[in-house]
């Protein structure tokens, strides 16, 4: 913006400049009415001119200020001659008020020279500017293979890691680092080597970055930045290079911490690719692994690289020597989601009464940059409600607006579509409360929210990392409760279960493949084998099975989706009554919390 204001300022000052330049050449240049030598006479007998002005060659006859007579002087005759000779009398020559005057420098100057001069000054801006920026693009091209490394020096009020909630192990695990970079002669003393690449996995929004800036910020080292995708061209080489300078210019600043983001989009494995662009992320990526393995022993260099695919780095960027220091980066729990809640409303107006626990107990699964986005939703909320402050409300409505969009009160739904709805909802919500191994309802909704007409909300009680067959066959029967629902009030389905379907049909065919939890095939994994990898997909894949198998598999599946429905089927009958009583309710309020679902299925 600065240099397109800079631009603009210049060009306006050529137009004025232009300006005022011709409106001096319109007041200084006069150009009169010609006539002949006898016409001027005969004006002169005729009128009473205010003035006449001689010029060397010619003369001016001003009647007033807006008519004006030129006529060319006879040669080598003065001008009272010239009169005499045309009958004028010595007495009526010297009433005329008679002005000599020479040819004026400037007059000629902007009547004869600026006409030639002005387009070869415009000329010669023109292609002094272009020669400038022919210049500065041969300049670029020497500076192509200048890597965009980022400088983040450190200072007093860095990041550092009280500014990151949680990650107990990956902190202490980075201790190390940072105490190598403050005394490294410790570590040396006893012939230790400290890892010289730390690689942090985790799920997008965990934290790695800030984890990183926060290493940099104990040990008071510069830290670089720079994204993977960066380093990739279409020019083989180019990637390479860039890869030199970037190791370059960290070792100039040593001690100091290079941080690679997403690694994977030049770390894949060589080989796995399809195209000849590939060539150039391959020699990248042996690039990057001569300069990790030709550090000195005494380079103070700590390399922290991220990635949320660990799975298709190649094996050589992962063994001993290079990014031998691996850091696992967990969604947070219940505890860590409360103090990333705490470390977010740092200067933000929350109510007194605001309960940050409630908010991290429905934010199950949330990572720190969800928690973070919820925050800045609710702030944003208050404002549009007027409020002064940021209310549990807020917060509340924030979370189902992270998890599932905006409300979209235009959605009008026609009084049958509220009725199918309210039915569908419950009947999710009447299987989550009767079945024991799924999570609680939170909240039940048939206000239309992103592309659902409505939705049931559950949270678990506690968190979980493992789950049993038990638990999966019971969000299965969970999940088919609103399809049920409708068959057993409307005899009838509707496209309102489509997603509730495809969720259900992936988890028994994740329990046949994927776990081993299958009585007739037995604790045997199907899972399909990736063959080829491009661009982050699979574009061919081998099954490990035959057909007759496959067959075995499909009959496996349809028997656990519909030994659910069974199940689901037989509950909603014996308990019509609650179906009826929370959808009657539900189309009354459209909206119920806990503690009113659980009262009406007391």
């Amino acid at each position: 913006m600065n240099k397109l204001a800079k631009s603009f300022v210049f060009i306006l000052l050529i137009f004025l400049s232009l300006s005022l330049i011709f409106s001096a050449m319109s007041g200084l240049v006069i150009t009169p009415e010609k006539i002949s030598l006898s016409e001027a006479i005969q004006v002169l007998k005729e009128e009473q001119p205010m003035e006449v002005v001689l010029y060397p060659n010619k003369f001016e006859i001003v009647l007033n200020e807006e008519k004006t007579f030129v006529a060319e002087r006879e040669p080598n005759v003065s001008f009272s001659e010239t009169l005499q000779n045309f009958g004028f009398l010595p007495e009526e020559i010297s009433a005329l008020n008679i002005e000599v005057k020479g040819e004026s420098s400037l007059t000629f100057f902007l009547s004869v020279i600026l006409p030639i001069l002005l387009p070869v000054i415009i000329l010669g801006v023109l292609l002094f500017y272009s020669f400038r920026r022919a210049n500065q693009g041969a300049m670029q091209i020497f500076s192509f293979s200048r890597s965009n490394i980022r400088l983040f020096a450190p200072s007093k009020d860095g990041i550092t890691f009280k500014d990151v909630a949680g990650l107990k192990e990956a902190k202490e695990e980075l201790k190390e680092v940072v105490e190598f970079l403050k005394t490294p002669k410790k570590f040396y003393d006893l012939g230790a080597k400290i890892p010289r690449g730390v690689l942090l996995m985790g799920p997008p929004g965990s934290g790695k970055t800030l984890l990183a800036r926060a290493v940099a910020g104990e040990a008071r080292v510069p830290f670089f930045h720079i994204s993977g995708s960066e380093f990739v061209e279409m020019f083989v080489g180019v990637g390479a290079s860039r890869v030199r300078d970037t190791f370059a210019t960290a070792k100039k600043s040593a001690p100091s911490i290079l941080f690679i983001d997403e690694i994977d989009a030049i770390g894949r494995i060589r080989g796995a690719g399809v195209g000849g662009g590939h060539d150039e992320r391959e020699q990248t990526l042996n690039q990057i692994l001569v300069e990790m393995d030709g550090f000195d022993r005494d380079t103070k260099i700590i390399v922290i690289a991220a990635t949320n695919r660990p799975d298709v780095l190649d094996p050589a960027l992962l063994r001993p020597g290079r990014f031998d220091r691996r850091v696992i980066l967990d969604m947070p729990s219940i505890n860590d989601r409360e103090e990333i809640l705490k470390i977010h409303s740092r200067g933000k107006t929350l109510d007194p009464v605001v309960d940050l626990r409630e908010i991290a107990e429905r934010t199950p699964g949330f990572s720190g940059a969800d928690l973070a986005n919820l925050v800045n939703e609710a702030a944003i909320l208050a404002a549009r409600r007027n409020k002064k402050n940021i209310s549990q409300q807020e917060l509340l409505d924030s979370i189902e607006k992270v998890i599932l969009g905006p409300e979209r009160k235009s959605r009008l739904l026609t009084k049958k579509e509220k009725e199918i709805t309210a039915y569908h909802e419950a009947g999710h919500a009447l299987i989550t409360a009767l079945l024991p191994g799924t999570a609680l309802v939170r909240k039940i909704s048939i206000i239309a929210r992103g592309r659902a007409a409505g939705y049931t909300m559950r949270m678990p009680t506690e968190e979980k990392y493992m789950k049993t067959h038990s638990e999966f066959l019971d969000d299965l029967c969970a999940l088919l409760g609103g399809y049920v629902a409708e068959e057993i009030k409307f005899k009838d389905v509707s496209t309102g279960a489509a997603n509730d379907l495809k969720e259900a049909t992936d988890i028994a065919r994740s329990l046949v493949t994927k776990y081993g939890m299958s009585k007739k095939l037995g604790p045997i994994s199907f899972d399909e084998t990736e063959e080829l990898i491009f661009l982050g997909r699979e574009i061919a894949t081998e099954k490990n099975y035959s057909e007759e198998t496959a067959a075995k598999i499909d009959k496996e599946v349809f028997d656990i989706v519909n030994k659910c429905y069974q199940k689901t089927k037989k509950l909603l009958q014996k308990n019509i009554n609650k179906l009826e009583l929370v959808t009657q309710e539900l189309i009354k309020k459209e909206t119920l919390e806990k503690e009113e679902f659980e009262e009406l299925i007391k």
